[in-house]
């Protein structure tokens, strides 16, 4: 799998209260915020994602970005982890990919125009 990015993406049902938390706990400024769907924060080498309303999942996951989704949810099915259906966001394609043990990762990379 062409694994280029990896974050951890914590599911939060108000992003505006989270953003105002992860602020003061990390002592940073989010890098980025869309609206009440999403926000991350780049701090001391690492991506942390805030899901708001476009949250893929109720639990804490690993993003992992990708060239590709398809090919990649290929893959992990292939590699025999269980997957779920390739799903389109305003910025990106995303796919829940479980493993054995149960943890959630999403894949996702940009849409294809």
């Amino acid at each position: 799998m062409d694994v280029s990015k990896i974050a951890t993406v914590v599911p939060v049902a108000d992003l505006a209260t989270a953003v105002a938390t992860w602020t003061r706990l990390l002592g940073a400024e989010p890098t980025f915020v869309d609206g009440d769907r999403w926000a991350q924060f780049d701090v001391a080498g690492a991506r942390v994602a805030l899901a708001g309303t476009d949250s893929v999942t109720s639990h804490p996951a690993l993003l992992l970005r990708v060239a590709d989704v398809a090919a990649a949810r290929v893959e992990a099915a292939a590699a025999g982890l269980k997957t779920g259906e390739i799903t389109e966001g305003p910025h990106e394609l995303r796919c829940l990919v479980w493993t054995d043990e149960g943890a959630e990762v999403v894949l996702h990379s940009g849409r294809v125009a």
